[in-house]
């Protein structure tokens, strides 16, 4: 469970800013979203190969 507390002379914006940003580091949101559905292995694999060559293609190329 996620804790903020509350400084001193501190607004509840701030503090809900630094609350929204701790929970999207814990990625529970995207998990929850990943779990709605299955995929099989298979497929998350081909997923992550795709993104892999994409990536390559745009970042990893050769310099001209």
């Amino acid at each position: 469970m996620l804790q903020i507390k509350v400084k001193e002379n501190e607004s509840v914006e701030k503090a809900l800013k630094r609350f929204k940003k701790k929970f999207e580091r814990t990625r529970v949101l995207r998990q929850l979203r990943s779990r709605k559905q299955f995929t099989k292995k298979s497929v998350d694999r081909r997923f992550e190969v795709l993104k892999a060559q994409y990536i390559q293609k745009k970042y990893g190329g050769q310099d001209d």
